[in-house]
Parts: structure tokens; sequence; C-alpha cells
């Protein structure tokens, strides 16, 4: 445990909070004479999430703490976070269903690929259209948490929204179009190499067969002669 995977963790908590403070209206607190609605108090959290998904990647590489738990978490985390957004966006009819739907679906469709593409050796890293896909979603739904009682910002949001439908696709296409060859390469390449090893053992086990069939031959040709009798 260190500092980067501290802060993936603690991202994964902001989850919760997050839905409670977006679904729940009534939750608010005064804070002199400014009243924080639940708009703003989901909004302010799902901003320091965010901000810590860039900390920790920034110290990881920093400090060269870069660890197996955290590699395996931060995209979880990115993930949950942004679903756990979405969703409760739908459930409050801020965000048309078939968007979440799309977005999350694409986070789901190339987890799959990256886990396809770890047990074959690979590993696909953000490319640059990942990256601002991840930046627009972050931008998307900033404006559209506080949409929720500011319709003036409702356009906007689902503009931005749409901006990230449009890299999420092209961004999943470009990781298929990349990698996919790769690994059906090695699927095939195993494959190949696992029938030559069965062949060379199928060949041997002729060899050993012959061999066998050749030595039971010589000893059946062997004539037997008594011993002479002087």
């Amino acid at each position: 445990m260190n500092l980067p995977n501290a802060l993936t963790i603690l991202r994964i908590f902001f989850v919760p909070l997050l839905v409670a403070a977006l679904v729940q209206e009534t939750v608010g607190f005064q804070v002199g004479n400014v009243r924080v609605t639940n708009d703003w108090l989901s909004l302010a959290i799902f901003l320091v999430a965010a901000g810590t998904d860039l900390l920790d990647g920034y110290l990881a590489r920093r400090w060269k703490q870069v660890t197996t738990i955290g590699t395996l978490l931060d995209p979880i985390a990115d993930k949950l976070l942004v679903s756990a957004a979405l969703i409760s966006l739908v459930q409050i009819r801020a965000l048309p269903g078939w968007m979440a739907v799309l977005i999350i679906g694409r986070e789901f469709a190339v987890s799959g690929l990256r886990s396809i593409a770890a047990a074959e050796g690979y590993t696909i890293k953000a490319s640059d259209l990942g990256k601002t896909k991840m930046f627009c979603q972050v931008v998307a739904i900033s404006v559209m948490l506080p949409s929720v009682r500011h319709p003036a910002l409702r356009p906007i949001g689902l503009a931005l929204m749409w901006g990230v439908v449009f890299f999420s696709l092209v961004s999943a296409v470009s990781y298929f179009a990349k990698f996919w060859h790769k690994v059906d390469e090695s699927v095939k390449n195993r494959r190949r190499r696992e029938l030559l090893t069965l062949e060379r053992k199928r060949q041997r086990a002729v060899r050993r067969q012959r061999r066998s069939s050749r030595a039971a031959g010589g000893l059946a040709g062997t004539i037997w002669k008594p011993p002479e009798v002087n």
C-alpha cells in the first residue's frame, strides 16, 4: 500500500457518496449565507474523485510506485465513478438512457479486450483517443450534474455528451482494430505450436513402435539349435 494506491481506493469510496448526493434531492447544507444543494455537492464529489485519478497516476510515475494492484484498480475505479454518475443521471431523468448504455457498454467491451490481450501477453495502453474520451467524460458530466437544477445548462451538457459518445465509439474501434489482429495471431501461433508438439509426440511414438516391431521380428527369425553332445 502506498499513496497512489490509497488515492485509487479513495476514489472507489467516492462512488456511493456521489450516487447518494445526486439521487437524494433533499441533501444539502448551509455554508454561511450560501445554500449548497445536492447538484453542487455531487459536482464537488465528482471533481475531487476525478482529481485523484490524475494525482495517483502522476505520483505513481514520479515516485516509481507503479504496482500490480494499482494497475488493476485504477481503470476499475474510473469505470465505477463514470458509470455511477451516468446511471444516477439516467435515474433522475437528466440523461437519455441509451447514451449511458453505449458509454458503459464500450467500457465493458474494452475491458474484455484488455483481459484477452493480457492473457496473451499484450498490454493495452491508453491511446490518445481514450484519453480524449476520458477528458470529455469529465467535462460533460461536470456540466450535466448542475443542470439538474439549472435547465439552461442541459443543452450544453447534452452536446458534450454527444461528443463523449463519438469519442467512445471511435476509441473502441481503434482499440479493437489495433490489438485484435495481434491477439488473433498470438492465438493462432499458440495453437500451431500445440499441433506441432502433438505431431512430434506422434512421430516419436511411431518410431518407437517400429523399433519394437523390428526387435520382435529379429528374435522370431532366430533358429534355436540344440547343444552338440560329445
